[in-house]
């Protein structure tokens, strides 16, 4: 597949079935801090990023959402956490990557971060290759960091500072 043109902007209350319809697929389903089972939920996680984070649609030409990317647990030493998803029919395309670098240049430039963490399970060597080709470092592993029904996961942590 090609890449695609992608650019950023707030999400939208409007945006709900875009939401509802990424938090159906299995892999997004338990990305999600609570069921998102309908469009009042999707609304719901929508909001849910007041005053926590900054989260961003990721938007395809002719203004289709296609996944989101965000940065939040920013703290007092100007650190962030990032995160990313992308709908499956858009994967592969370079779509997460583009993203994850324009949020890693919005945060270091327009919200002054210093340094921006993200993780990925060990089993998840496509989420591994956006955080490489977006200019995180990996770090190290976290053992049994992650449970999902009842299997522990260890995590992969990056980061990019903006010094790099």
């Amino acid at each position: 597949m090609t890449s695609i043109d992608i650019r950023l902007r707030e999400w939208h209350e409007d945006d709900a079935p875009a939401v509802l319809g990424a938090f159906q697929t299995p892999d997004l389903r338990r990305q999600a801090p609570f069921p998102v089972v309908t469009l009042k939920d999707a609304v719901g996680w929508i909001a849910a990023w007041t005053g926590v984070g900054h989260a961003f649609a990721v938007v395809a030409e002719g203004g289709t959402v296609v996944g989101n990317v965000a940065v939040a647990g920013i703290d007092v030493h100007d650190n962030g956490w990032v995160s990313y998803w992308v709908l499956p029919a858009y994967r592969g395309r370079g779509v997460a990557t583009a993203a994850t670098e324009k949020l890693a240049r919005w945060a270091f430039d327009e919200r002054g971060l210093f340094r921006l963490e993200l993780g990925h399970r060990t089993d998840n060597p496509a989420s591994c290759r956006v955080a490489t080709k977006a200019g995180f470092r990996p770090e190290g592993v976290e053992r049994g960091k992650l449970c999902y029904e009842g299997v522990r996961h260890d995590v992969e942590r990056h980061a990019r500072l903006a010094t790099d």
